[in-house]
């Protein structure tokens, strides 16, 4: 399985990546203009300590991770009481954002939160003329504070969520192949391997008999003959059920049906249907196929008509004819149960009604289009 990417770094947007940068830089002019040189050497270290934990810590495991970040504000706090460069806590907020889990992420942010506020309170009563000239600036950073970790951690479960989604369909897609593959597995058993079977025994007994009795022998390889013939005939109608058939392939061949059962069809819609997938396509293909045989054979109708409705969401057809109904009580056949069963594998739905003749609503929806339509966005 493919590992699992984590959405620890998001692609920021708008100001945030200049406030950053800038908040990445500035510190050491605030260090540089320290009124000792064992001021700025410290201040130097912290800055070059903070940048290097913060950078380097995103490929950490995860409770090494909430240590470094613990580090991280211990960092910004010094920083502000001893230097009143309080922009650290921008950085240190971007970060906390990308922690995953929903109480290392609450007890960061509240640590971090109170922590800034304290230290930004400590600086107006220590240097007041000094954080007062910043007072504007402060308060954009303290609403960056509060702000930003929620940004940047919607982002990241927003991101799981959509590697979550993107595994699922990958799932589904493996599920549908190995169903054909069990299904054409199932087809080559029950076409070819009674067939074949009887060959290999009728070819044998041929062999003996073909000294002994001629007649017999070339009885039974007419019959091999046959059996493969018909053996043949099977496996080229596998096969051309195998490829894939459209709604609109389909609806010309159910016209025709039903035009040789003497029963007048009509259809209404769009045939192409744009917001489904190949492998629904001839689900449904199958589907309308199975409905409309059921009305030739069945319902004793005159009239049969399809009905494709479709919107953002779902796709929706609709057969209905106008004969004798289903009786009640009667149970489903193999027919209309290999339909429901085609219907629940892509999520779709069968309905069936028997109000003034009988109408079969098939409604699938369009999530692998509206997928497609996200990632573009």
């Amino acid at each position: 399985m493919e590992k699992r990417k984590h959405y620890i770094i998001q692609l920021a947007s708008g100001l945030l990546p200049y406030i950053l940068v800038v908040s990445f830089i500035v510190p050491f002019y605030f260090v540089v203009t320290a009124p000792t040189s064992e001021q700025i050497t410290i201040g130097i270290v912290l800055l070059l300590l903070f940048f290097a934990i913060n950078l380097g810590s995103y490929r950490a495991k995860d409770r090494i991770r909430i240590v470094l970040t613990v580090v991280q504000i211990a960092t910004s706090a010094v920083i502000t009481l001893v230097y009143g460069y309080v922009y650290l806590a921008l950085p240190v907020a971007f970060y906390i954002g990308n922690i995953r889990g929903k109480l290392p992420f609450g007890i960061l942010y509240s640590l971090h939160a109170v922590i800034t506020f304290l230290a930004i309170n400590y600086g107006f009563h220590t240097r007041a003329v000094f954080f007062i000239l910043q007072f504007p600036f402060m308060i954009l950073c303290l609403i960056g504070v509060v702000l930003i970790p929620f940004n940047q951690y919607s982002q990241q479960k927003r991101g799981q969520l959509q590697d979550q989604l993107a595994d699922a369909h990958k799932r589904i897609a493996d599920l549908i192949k190995q169903e054909e593959r069990e299904r054409i597995s199932r087809d080559l058993h029950d076409t070819l391997g009674q067939k074949l079977s009887l060959i290999g025994l009728k070819s044998e007994l041929a062999s003996k008999l073909i000294e002994k009795r001629p007649e017999q022998a070339k009885s039974e390889m007419n019959d091999i003959h046959h059996t493969a013939r018909t053996a043949l005939k099977e496996v080229r109608e596998l096969v051309a059920n195998m490829r894939g058939t459209k709604v609109e392939e389909e609806l010309v061949r159910v016209k025709q049906i039903c035009s040789a059962a003497h029963i007048r069809f009509t259809f209404t819609g769009d045939p192409v249907l744009p917001n489904v997938s190949p492998y629904v396509h001839n689900v449904l293909g199958m589907c309308i196929r199975e409905a409309v045989n059921n009305v030739v054979n069945h319902s004793g109708a005159d009239e049969c008509s399809v009905l494709i409705e479709q919107s953002d969401t779902d796709t929706v057809i609709t057969i209905r004819d106008n004969g004798q109904g289903i009786p009640d009580g009667r149970k489903e056949g193999n027919g209309i149960k290999g339909m429901r069963e085609r219907m629940e594998f892509v999520n779709g739905n069968l309905e069936i009604r028997s109000e003034n003749g009988t109408r079969v609503v098939l409604t699938v929806p369009n999530v692998i289009k509206q997928l497609e339509r996200e990632k573009d966005v």
